[in-house]
C-alpha cells in the first residue's frame, strides 16, 4: 500500500490551493503569471484534464484563441474518451459509482456534467470570436449530443447507486451526514434546476448562432430550449419572437451584437472531515470520511445596463449561474460519494478492529487509524476559473466601431470594438479586479479601419457598471 501511495500523487495533491494562487493572479490581471503558476504545479507528470481547462480559460482571456482551441480540443479528446465509453457501455460505466480505493481524488477525473458541456460551449465562444461560426456551429452541435449522454448515464448511474446501496444496507442521503452544510446545496434556487449541465445561455447561443447562419428551425428550437430553462426573461422570448422577420430582412449595414458578459469564478470543492463511529463488538471505533463542500468563489455583481456610444442604454439580463449548476452537480454526485466513503470507512473499521484484536498494546491499530486520517480526502478537483454567473446583452447597431463602458474595481474603462456583417459576439468578463474583454476578431483592412476611427475619438460614452 505505501508504494501505492507513493505512487499516486494525485492522493495527496490540494487543487483547491492550487487553483486559489492561480484564480488570484489572474483577477489581478496577471494572466500570463496564472498560467506560469499553472505550468509549475503540473511540470511533472502527465497533464491531466483540469490542466486543459484550466488553461483554455486563462489563453481566452489574453484573447488568444487559437491556443484557447488548443488546449481545450486536448481537454475535449479526454472527455470524448468518456463520452465513447458511456455510449459503448453505460452499464459498466455506471457500474463503477461503488468502485473505492484510497480516496475520492484515486478516481479518474473526467469533469462534472456542467464542465463537459461548457468545455464545448466556450469552444463555440472562441471560434465566434475570431468570426467563425460554421466551426462554432459544429461545436453547439456537439453540446446538444453531449447532453444527451449524460442523461442516459446518470439515470444508470443513480439507478447502480441505489441499488448498491440497499443491498449493502446503507442510507445515502446525505441529509442525514450530522454536521454536513445540507443548505449549501439543498435549497429552492439549486432544486429549481432542471438538472446539473442544462444552461440558458448554452442553448440561447445555440439559437443565436444558427440564426446567423440562416437555420431558422434550429435557431426556434434552441432559443425555445433557453425559454425553458430560463422563463420570465423577455430578451429570450424576444429573440424567438422577432426571428423569422429578422432572417428574411436585408442587409442596412447594420450588425446584431451578442454581448456574453461573465462574472466571479466558479466555486470550489473543499474537502472536510467528518467522524462516523463503528460499532465493533465491545467498542466503538471513530473513523474519519471526508465530503467535499463548497467554497464560494468570486461573486462579483453583473451591470444592469449597457451604454454603447450615443444609443439607448441596453439592459443586461442574467441567464446562467455556474455556482448554482455546480452545487446542483454535488448534490447530484452525493448519494454516489456517501456511499463509497461508508464502504472504505467500514472496510478501514474492520481493519482497525482486526488489528487491535492481534496487538494488544494497541499500537498498530493507532498505526492504521493514523492513516487513515492521512489519506482520507474529498475530491476537490473542479474547474475553478469558469465563471460564476453569465448574462447577456443584445443590440442592432450599425457596422464599425464603437465604445461600451465597462467597469473594474480599479475604475472605469472604456471597450472601443469594431463590428462587421449581420451577427457578432463580444465577451467581457469581470472578476474582483480586473475586467477582460473578448472582442470580435478583425481582418487586416478592419483592424487598420478601427485604429484609425479609435484615433480620431476624442471622446467615449461610458456607462455605469
Amino acid at each position: 500500500m505505501a508504494g501505492t501511495l507513493c505512487g499516486c500523487a494525485t492522493t495527496f495533491r490540494s487543487y483547491h490551493a492550487e487553483l486559489n494562487q492561480t484564480i488570484s493572479l489572474a483577477d489581478s490581471g496577471n494572466v500570463d503569471g496564472a498560467i506560469s503558476f499553472l505550468e509549475r504545479n503540473n511540470r511533472h507528470g502527465k497533464k491531466d484534464l483540469l490542466y486543459y481547462f484550466e488553461l483554455g480559460e486563462l489563453e481566452r482571456l489574453r484573447n488568444r484563441y487559437d491556443e484557447s482551441v488548443v488546449a481545450w480540443m486536448a481537454a475535449d479528446a479526454r472527455v470524448k474518451a468518456w463520452e465513447s465509453a458511456a455510449i459503448a457501455d453505460p452499464e459498466k460505466l455506471a457500474s463503477n459509482v461503488a468502485s473505492v480505493l484510497i480516496n475520492e481524488k484515486s478516481r479518474p477525473y473526467v469533469g462534472h456534467d456542467y464542465e463537459k458541456v461548457m468545455l464545448t460551449t466556450r469552444l463555440a465562444l472562441d471560434h465566434l470570436a475570431r468570426g467563425d461560426f460554421d466551426t462554432a456551429r459544429v461545436d453547439i452541435k456537439r453540446t446538444h449530443e453531449r447532453e444527451a449522454v449524460i442523461a442516459a448515464l446518470r439515470d444508470k448511474e443513480l439507478r447502480k447507486t441505489e441499488e448498491e446501496a440497499k443491498k449493502r444496507g446503507v442510507q445515502i442521503s446525505f441529509k442525514d451526514l450530522n454536521g454536513y452544510p445540507v443548505q449549501s446545496i439543498d435549497n429552492p434556487e439549486v432544486n429549481a434546476l432542471k438538472n446539473s449541465y442544462q444552461s440558458a445561455f448554452s442553448h440561447y447561443l445555440a439559437g443565436f448562432v444558427y440564426e446567423a447562419l440562416g437555420e431558422p428551425s434550429l435557431a426556434a428550437a434552441g432559443y425555445r430550449q433557453a425559454i425553458e430553462l430560463q422563463p420570465n426573461r423577455p430578451l429570450l422570448e424576444m429573440a424567438l419572437a422577432g426571428l423569422d422577420a429578422r432572417i428574411a430582412a436585408s442587409d442596412d449595414r447594420y450588425t446584431d451584437v451578442l454581448f456574453v458578459l461573465e462574472s466571479g469564478t466558479a466555486p470550489a470543492r473543499r474537502s472536510q472531515q467528518f467522524s462516523l463511529p463503528f460499532p465493533q463488538r465491545t467498542r466503538m471505533l471513530i473513523v474519519p470520511v471526508s465530503f467535499p463542500v463548497l467554497v464560494p468563489g468570486q461573486r462579483v455583481p453583473l451591470p444592469a445596463r449597457l451604454q454603447i456610444g450615443g444609443e439607448n442604454p441596453v439592459d443586461v439580463i442574467s441567464i446562467t449561474n455556474i455556482d448554482l449548476m455546480a452545487r446542483k452537480a454535488l448534490q447530484e454526485d452525493m448519494p454516489g460519494i456517501l456511499l463509497r466513503g461508508i464502504i472504505r470507512s467500514t472496510a478501514k473499521a474492520v481493519a482497525q478492529s482486526q488489528a487491535a484484536r492481534k496487538d494488544e498494546s494497541g499500537l498498530a491499530a493507532f498505526a492504521m487509524a493514523i492513516g487513515s486520517i492521512v489519506t482520507e480526502s474529498a475530491d476537490e478537483r473542479g474547474w475553478r476559473s469558469l465563471p460564476a454567473q453569465i448574462a447577456i446583452a443584445r443590440v442592432r447597431i450599425p457596422s464599425g466601431t464603437h465604445a461600451v463602458g465597462f467597469g473594474a474595481a480599479s475604475g472605469q474603462n472604456a471597450l472601443r470594438f469594431s463590428v462587421s456583417g449581420r451577427y457578432a459576439v463580444i465577451g467581457i468578463r469581470i472578476m474582483e479586479s480586473a475586467t477582460f474583454s473578448m472582442p470580435p476578431a478583425l481582418s487586416g483592412a478592419e483592424a487598420s479601419a478601427a485604429l484609425r476611427a479609435a484615433s480620431r475619438s476624442t471622446s467615449v460614452s461610458e456607462g455605469t457598471f
